[in-house]
């Protein structure tokens, strides 16, 4: 008997790595052909793997003015509505955890709905108020849609960040003199700055990779790199998608390692929350 679960257990062993195995080819086999083709040497869309690599699709990306033109759009996006979105998220977390009000759920709802809401009827929405209001530059609506739909993440992360922090700690520096807002920068913030930073993270990667929201804000002369590289899908496909794809993901790897060199990535992925 015992023979026989110990059997069962092994199966099921290599059952769970098998399924882990089969889900990281998964996710990862896409983005290795991405890459791959990205440096394929021929002028055409071919087979894969590519026969020869060369820097042909980066060159054409960065002497196209028209995803340059999008990937500036993108970081200036981005990082004005990551900086709003989480000085905004922040603010509401720390209400929210601090003081108990009437509406308090109800408003935590508002707050997280971007997150459950169709981004396509966010856009649509979004895209029939500022007709209305009589707004149509693409750099105002852009920045207005992608700081809705990041502000949720920075709330979250951060209540998360606040969780488990004793309310009698920062009562303690007050009694010693501090006053709500120097509690707040040395006590609260250094314990829950995990969260903080990870929002101002999600934030800046999710408004970057944004596509249904930003293709009902963009104007002619404002767009974003995403949606620059789904028009090209769509009239002159060709691998320099690739490559813009992988200019994405630098960004993402860029990001993580500049916060591995300033702050170091365990303390903010493993430090900053207290532990009770």
């Amino acid at each position: 008997m015992n023979a026989l679960n110990r059997q069962i257990d092994n199966l099921g062993l290599w059952l769970v790595w098998l399924i882990i195995a089969v889900t990281l080819v998964f996710l990862i086999a896409p983005i290795v052909v991405s890459i791959l083709m990205s440096f394929d040497a021929r002028s055409y869309l071919g087979r894969f793997p590519p026969t020869e690599f060369s820097f042909h699709w980066y060159e054409r990306f960065f002497s196209d003015t028209y995803y340059l033109n999008g990937l500036k759009t993108s970081l200036i996006i981005a990082v004005i509505a990551a900086a709003v979105s989480t000085f905004a998220g922040v603010s509401a977390a720390i209400v929210l955890d601090r003081y108990d009000f009437p509406g308090k759920q109800a408003i935590e709802t508002v707050f997280l709905s971007p997150l459950v809401i169709p981004a396509v009827v966010v856009g649509f929405a979004l895209l029939l108020f500022f007709a209305l209001i009589g707004v149509f530059q693409g750099y105002p609506r852009l920045l207005a849609g992608h700081i809705i739909i990041t502000f949720p993440y920075t709330v979250r992360t951060t209540l998360a960040g606040l969780t488990g922090i004793r309310r009698n700690l920062t009562e303690a520096a007050m009694t010693l003199g501090a006053n709500e807002w120097q509690a707040f920068w040395d006590v609260t913030f250094p314990l829950a700055r995990t969260g903080m930073i990870a929002g101002a993270v999600f934030a800046f990667a999710f408004s970057m990779d944004d596509v249904a929201v930003s293709l009902f804000l963009t104007s002619p002369d404002t767009y974003t790199l995403p949606v620059a590289m789904v028009s090209m899908m769509r009239t002159n496909f060709d691998l320099t998608i690739a490559a813009a794809s992988v200019i994405l993901m630098l960004f993402t790897i860029v990001l993580i390692v500049v916060l591995d060199w300033i702050i170091g990535l365990e303390r903010v992925i493993g430090g900053g929350v207290y532990r009770s």
